[in-house]
């Protein structure tokens, strides 16, 4: 287990940026945390450490469900918006798991039966109202 904390934006994309350089080449990772708590600017970070985009270019994919990144070797999962195991069978995910690829799911805690057991898991916790941009971070692995 390792654990981190960020002041700003900014720290957690880099923070993101250093995790993606100790990622296998072949990876999910579930990014676990309630809203606001820093899923996507982390997320920003890994997928511009694997890849040519941009931290700005990277995107919530709550309503696309999927964003992939540098020809499918990085995907970019949410869950948020799915209820139920069926829905999100449907999303074609083992075949992605099946890929070498990096694959970020925000929220897929709510389907831990779904998820492959070797599996890396980040949470992640907002700070409090003397210092909304303050992020606990933790890696298991």
């Amino acid at each position: 287990m390792k654990l981190f904390e960020t002041r700003s934006e900014d720290e957690t994309i880099d923070l993101g940026r250093r995790i993606a350089g100790e990622l296998p080449r072949r990876a999910v990772v579930l990014l676990i945390g309630n809203l606001g708590a820093g899923k996507t600017t982390l997320a920003k970070g890994i997928i511009s450490g694997l890849s040519a985009a941009e931290p700005q270019e990277v995107t919530s994919p709550t309503f696309t469900l999927i964003h992939e990144y540098d020809g499918g070797r990085v995907f970019h999962v949410d869950l948020y918006r799915l209820d139920t195991a069926q829905q999100v069978a449907t999303l074609g995910l083992e075949e992605i798991f099946d890929r070498e690829a990096v694959v970020l799911i925000e929220w897929g805690e709510k389907f831990r039966e779904l998820m492959p057991a070797q599996r890396i898991e980040i949470t992640l916790s907002a700070g409090n109202a003397s210092n909304p941009e303050k992020r606990q971070i933790t890696l298991l692995s």
